[in-house]
């Protein structure tokens, strides 16, 4: 299993814009092979801040989605970001959280 987590920073006033903007990707991407999970979601505290949550099958499945990206919508409106990271994270086992 492959865990994508990244952030974006981007100005307050852009937040909502940038998150209507993503609607269309995250669709597509939840329809692509592997993919288990994939959400973009507005930092509650820090106005400036959507995180990005991926989980994937696998690394070739990851790779797939990320070679289509370019292509997945090149006409789709952009908003400004100032600065992105992402985190790749490959998990051996996993199992539920008793809470």
């Amino acid at each position: 299993m492959i865990i994508v987590i990244g952030t974006f920073e981007l100005a307050p006033e852009d937040r909502d814009a940038f998150l209507r903007s993503r609607e269309d990707a995250m669709r597509r991407s939840r329809a692509e092979k592997g993919c288990h999970l994939y959400t973009f979601g507005a930092d509650p505290i820090d106005p400036g801040r959507v995180y990005v949550t991926e989980r994937w099958e696998t690394d070739e499945d990851l790779a797939n989605h990320l070679a289509a990206l370019p292509a997945a919508d090149p006409t789709a409106p952009s908003v400004p970001v100032i600065s992105s990271a992402f985190m790749k994270y490959e998990v051996s086992g996993g199992g539920p959280l008793p809470v």
